[in-house]
């Protein structure tokens, strides 16, 4: 069975996962049965009334006071409703790591700190579907949570699993391995173990996330002691763009000689318009003939110069998200035969 998350048909059935999206800041997933509804301060909402409709579609409440929009389930929108386990990757960072990672379909990955699974499923969809996510949880309860999650996500095919400690027993995987992931308290303890998942002859890369640069210093150290290169650090912070539709306001010209303030055509184009309101008012033959003509002997009503003085602006907004963690890549050669780095 295909999973949600990698193709999904254009309609709606019983027993597939949706989100219900009410606005960015209310989201939540929704199993689709037959006979069941959904009841939340927008409205009740039969799911017999959404199944069958294409995905996207705004579904009015029972009472007509509220709607909802379904949508199919992406990675980014799992990683907007997934339950918290812990601290969690978001798509400013997923996608700057799949890029220097150079995550692509059939790639094979090695993920340790799974956590929530927020970037593992961007993992999955990016590497399917012959590519492989090898993933270790070291707290068995969490691994759990994300192995049963796998399942009714129909990832098997995709994403392994596993409850482990790489830091203490590493990753139990050589020559394997095209790109290395670490969301751990001490990464530098994994970056040797790290080494030997790698492929054999080929260029392997790692990232390692953490929130303190101390974490970042002590990662730094051991990844060139272990013979890796091209090591950086990148920091993201995510700053938005405010857009607005704004008129222009014309600034009056005086006339040098008289010192009159000169009418713009704006105000022209309102009068004129008002003109035309009321004498529509007493009748439709005197409102034909109230168009008058421009300088060049045209006729003209003033909307022309109305839509040219509406312009679009964007400005950036003053308050910048605040720090997640701190992301170092790096890069290493093993050789086929010394296994050491050239």
């Amino acid at each position: 069975m295909t999973s949600p998350f990698a193709r999904y048909g254009r309609e709606m059935h019983s027993g597939d996962m949706v989100i219900a999206y009410v606005n960015p800041l209310d989201m939540s997933v929704l199993v689709l049965q037959a006979g069941a509804v959904l009841n939340n301060k927008y409205g009740s909402f039969p799911h017999d009334t959404i199944i069958g409709r294409p995905f996207g579609s705004r579904v009015a409440s029972k009472k007509g006071n509220g709607h909802i929009c379904f949508l199919a389930p992406t990675p980014e929108l799992w990683t907007c409703t997934l339950p918290h386990r812990t601290q969690i990757l978001y798509m400013p960072d997923i996608a700057l790591v799949s890029q220097y990672l150079d995550l692509r379909p059939g790639k094979v990955v090695v993920e340790s700190g799974t956590g929530s699974g927020s970037f593992s499923h961007s993992i999955a969809r990016t590497i399917a579907p012959t590519g492989r996510l090898h993933t270790f949880e070291y707290h068995a309860e969490r691994a759990e949570k994300f192995l049963a999650e796998v399942t009714r996500h129909n990832l098997t095919n995709t994403i392994i699993a596993s409850h482990r400690n790489v830091c203490l027993d590493g990753f139990g995987l050589f020559d394997t391995s095209d790109a290395v992931f670490l969301d751990l308290p001490s990464p530098w303890e994994a970056v040797a173990f790290a080494k030997q998942t790698f492929k054999r002859g080929k260029v392997g890369r790692i990232c390692s996330f953490s929130p303190a640069i101390e974490q970042v210093q002590r990662t730094c150290v051991e990844l060139e002691k272990c013979g890796y290169y091209d090591i950086r650090m990148f920091e993201t912070l995510l700053r938005r763009q405010e857009v607005k539709t704004l008129q222009k306001r014309h600034i009056p010209k005086r006339d040098s000689e008289t010192g009159f303030v000169e009418e713009s055509s704006v105000n022209r184009a309102m009068k004129k318009r008002k003109r035309v309101k009321c004498k529509g008012e007493e009748g439709e033959d005197e409102a034909e003939d109230v168009d008058e003509q421009d300088d060049d002997g045209e006729v003209s009503d003033g909307s022309k110069d109305s839509k040219e003085d509406i312009y679009v602006v964007s400005r950036s907004v003053t308050k910048v998200a605040g720090h997640t963690s701190f992301l170092v890549f790096a890069s290493v050669f093993v050789d086929k035969e010394e296994n050491s780095i050239v």
